[in-house]
């Protein structure tokens, strides 16, 4: 009498495991090249601010007299001279550190302030959140410039102040979207279904609510950092910001500024600088909002 054995082992159906949300965006991602032009852009400006005592031919504070307003493609100087006779490319790749901590900085600070409050008020609801959101309201009344100049000017010239004043201003911003999408969590089913289980307003919070919420906050925050670099340099170019004699390219406007009509191209540079980060963070915040859509 013959045995059939049968191979269940081979029948087995795969289990293949789903991508995750994460390694989807960076797919996602990999397939815009303004994305990642931008980024490319934003990480080599990066490594210029943090390698900028090598890179740097010349020293940022060092000037002379005979040297002034040198024009663009002078020998020994590739971007000419400033006012006081110091290499601009050396000031504008230290300018760079100052910049990028002031543009970059606030954001973050901001994004976990304002998220921590945003979600507590969407989450709470009712009183509380009027309480809170009113508040907020307050803040989020003032156009972002005039408040960044009146906070700046409140608490002193410097690159603390400016930093200080920068995140009050992008936290109502970012707290105001973070109590929008939370509103919307919260009356969603599942949401429910944990409140009827017994599951403590915590334990909601942090395995329900934030994984549905962040990443749509965050997409907000980043396109904040575009913003936060003409504010920063706003508030130094109006000497509310970085003091004399430290690079930063708002300051470097400031300063030359009177320049403007000698020498064109070279009062022009810093200026320059700014536009290009905050185009190249602007792109690739919009890489990263559509990078995290699920429906792309």
């Amino acid at each position: 009498m013959a045995v059939i054995t049968a191979d269940l082992t081979s029948q087995a159906p795969k289990v293949v495991k789903s991508p995750g949300f994460w390694s989807g965006v960076v797919r996602r991602l990999c397939r815009d090249p303004v994305a990642l032009a931008a980024l490319g852009v934003v990480i080599l400006l990066v490594l210029i601010a943090i390698f900028a005592p090598y890179f740097a031919p010349y020293d940022p504070s060092k000037g002379s007299v005979i040297r002034r307003l040198k024009p663009i493609g002078t020998p020994g100087y590739i971007l000419g001279t400033d006012e006081l006779g110091r290499d601009m490319l050396s000031r504008l790749m230290y300018g760079a550190r100052l910049s990028l901590v002031m543009g970059v900085i606030p954001v973050p600070i901001a994004f976990v302030i304002g998220s921590a409050i945003g979600i507590i008020a969407g989450y709470a609801g009712g009183i509380t959140n009027t309480l809170i959101m009113r508040t907020i309201d307050v803040f989020y009344a003032f156009p972002s410039v005039l408040l960044a100049v009146a906070l700046s000017g409140a608490l002193g010239s410097g690159l603390t102040n400016a930093l200080v004043s920068l995140t009050v201003v992008f936290i109502p911003q970012i707290a105001r979207v973070a109590e929008s999408v939370t509103t919307q969590v919260r009356k969603l089913d599942y949401v429910d279904a944990a409140r009827a289980s017994g599951a403590p307003d915590r334990t909601i919070i942090r395995v329900h609510i934030l994984g549905n919420v962040l990443s749509p906050i965050f997409v907000f925050a980043t396109s904040l950092i575009s913003v936060s670099m003409i504010l920063a340099s706003g508030l130094s170019f109006l000497g509310l910001g970085v003091r004399p004699p430290d690079a930063e390219w708002g300051l470097m406007l400031n300063t030359l500024r009177t320049a403007i009509y000698n020498n064109p191209f070279v009062a022009a540079l810093p200026g320059l600088m700014i536009f290009i980060t905050s185009v190249c963070f602007n792109l690739f915040s919009d890489g990263l909002r559509t990078a995290m859509d699920v429906k792309s």
